[in-house]
């Protein structure tokens, strides 16, 4: 990326204010594009999805503080509960979310409430 902005700079120094404009068309998308999938990446890092029955990943480990999120891209509702009470979703139908916030360390067990043989881990150290 360095070497790509040192070759440019002297380009933007002769750069007009017509072609100026060009630039920022050409490159504008693309740099937004890298930014999204830079946010996207960041954000399933903490993600499970939702799918085909299973969670995934089954286990996930993460540091106090995080916030895990479920997405749901089955065609089928359902929902996460933890074995011991600690957060419990609505039902989530295709495409919804739910979040939860760990605010301690430990081994927090869930299942899927609607379909008790899916079940998954989140770690928190």
């Amino acid at each position: 990326m360095r070497s790509l902005v040192s070759h440019l700079r002297p380009a933007a120094a002769r750069c007009t204010p017509g072609r100026a404009v060009v630039v920022a068309m050409l490159f504008g998308p693309l740099v937004g594009a890298l930014l999204a999938f830079g946010a996207v990446a960041a954000e399933e890092a903490n993600a499970v999805t939702i799918d085909n029955f299973t969670f995934t990943p089954p286990e996930l480990t993460v540091a106090v503080g995080t916030t895990v999120k479920w997405v749901n891209h089955d065609d089928i509702p359902h929902n996460v509960i933890n074995k011991d009470k600690v957060f419990r979703s609505k039902a989530l139908d295709t495409d919804d979310s739910y979040s939860f916030t760990f605010a301690s360390a430990g081994t927090f067990d869930y299942f899927c409430g609607l379909h008790p043989h899916m079940q998954g881990k989140i770690i928190v150290k």
